[in-house]
């Protein structure tokens, strides 16, 4: 008879489609543990926020199975070696991680206890999409066709975790106070919060039958609802990405929509060829571009605030502030409006993204701010500069979405910090630059650097 198994949580917190929990509940007695470690105390406070409700959720999940989370804070080698001591357990098993921290702290642990790592964060491991000489990819659209073309094996079916004959002690959550530094805009934000793998699975649902159909066409949309909503749940891992991806498969509008779940796979395949890409720029030649790296600087501040005068922009940093995330195609806008019209390192823009975002990756966020910033895996960095104004009349045409976002009574002014003193009755900022001037300066600034690079 083997001893219980700990089951070592980090994000893939659901019962569904869990290879990890699958192997560990057919050898017997289950121990789920969550640990909250240096990484966790250094979350970024909206992420931060997103994951206490998805442990809450899962807690109040598994003990209505009959099993429990243990919650402990610590080293995970650490930690895990005392509840071995303390349980019996003989293996320690976990679903992988493909950031160098994560990938650290499960090396450590498998130096240090018999244990097994599982895929189940992504629809295939980073190192088994090659190109046809064995390689990785650089670009997304062969990536893209070689992951379909190899297939998503199909989710496995939920496992309820066998209880131990006896719990070892669990730490509270509410003593961890994970979502204190959100401050008073912790309520603004919890009120759009859906967490859990139920409400997960629950809002896959409605959107494979709703609006899935029409996702090709309508999901770049700024005033229509088109959007799956699940990156959150995919951030902390309460729904799958294979359960996503089949729940789609055979119907109309399918395509589109899994090749952008591919994205995400695409973003942590880069990751792992190239982990530098979370800090450093992914594309050579960029060290000396004339950023600029001072976040305190008024235009940056105003693109904080919601407050560069050009409305498009305004709206979607004020839908970030009001409820921990942001349209997809407006992400981009105000990522290109900060590293080009406003010249200011993506690394700020991502740095505050990561603050704010409840569905924050840190893999798609570096890719998706080098890749609007010109130093990513775009094709087409130079010129690729998005106009506001013609993004605004092509994607909120009605403009739906800068009245409900710009709207006096939005509630952004009780979300945004006192510090900043923004009141309602403000009046509407002016630009900070026109978008002429914006696009020429940048045009020039990549211009000379594509000039420079080819002198030497």
């Amino acid at each position: 008879m083997s001893g219980p198994t700990l089951l070592w949580l980090r994000r893939d917190l659901r019962l569904g489609d869990h290879p990890a929990l699958t192997h560990a509940a057919a050898r017997g007695p289950v121990i789920p543990v969550f640990i909250r470690d240096d990484e966790v105390r250094g979350l970024p406070a909206a992420p931060a926020l997103r994951l206490e409700a998805a442990l809450g959720a899962l807690s109040k999940r598994l003990e209505g199975l009959g099993s429990r989370l243990i919650l402990r804070s610590g080293e995970p080698v650490e930690v895990l070696r005392g509840l071995m001591a303390e349980t019996g357990a003989d293996l320690v098993v976990w679903t992988r991680r493909y950031d160098p921290q994560g990938k650290e702290s499960g090396a450590a642990v498998k130096a240090a206890h018999p244990a097994e790592s599982y895929p189940g964060a992504l629809l295939a491991e980073p190192w088994e999409v090659k190109t046809k000489t064995g390689g990785d990819f650089k670009v997304f659209t062969p990536f893209w066709r070689a992951l379909s073309a190899r297939g998503i094996a199909p989710p496995r079916p939920a496992v309820s975790p066998p209880a131990p004959s006896q719990w070892p002690a669990s730490e509270a959550l509410a003593d961890w106070h994970l979502s204190a530094p959100m401050n008073r805009g912790r309520a603004v934000i919890s009120a759009h919060i859906r967490a859990g793998e139920e409400a997960a699975l629950a809002q896959l649902d409605t959107f494979a039958g709703q609006h899935l159909a029409d996702y090709g066409d309508a999901r770049d949309q700024l005033g229509q609802a088109a959007c799956s909503g699940l990156s959150a749940a995919l951030a902390c891992g309460e729904v799958s990405p294979r359960q996503v991806w089949w729940a789609a498969s055979g119907q109309s509008g399918a395509e589109a929509f899994q090749r952008q779940l591919a994205w995400r796979d695409f973003a942590w395949h880069l990751t792992w060829h190239s982990p530098h890409m979370l800090s450093d720029n992914w594309r050579e030649g960029w060290e000396h571009f004339p950023w600029n790296q001072d976040a305190t600087r008024p235009e940056v501040q105003a693109w904080m605030q919601g407050r560069t005068g050009v409305e498009i922009v305004d709206a979607a940093m004020r839908e970030l502030h009001l409820t921990g995330t942001m349209h997809n195609r407006a992400r981009m806008l105000v990522a290109s409006y900060l590293t080009k019209h406003l010249m200011t390192h993506w690394r700020i823009g991502a740095e505050f993204f990561a603050e704010h975002l409840v569905d924050w990756d840190p893999a798609n966020n570096a890719m998706g701010w080098q890749w609007v910033a010109g130093c990513g895996p775009d094709a087409a960095p130079f010129f690729r500069i998005f106009n506001p104004e013609t993004q605004a009349q092509k994607f909120d045409p009605t403009g739906a979405y800068r009245a409900r976002w710009l709207a006096p009574d939005s509630g952004f002014f009780d979300a945004v910090p006192r510090r900043w003193g923004l009141t309602p009755d403000m009046p509407a900022p002016t630009p900070v630059i026109t978008l002429k001037q914006g696009r020429e300066r940048a045009l020039s600034a990549y211009h000379d650097m594509r000039n420079g690079r080819q002198v030497y």
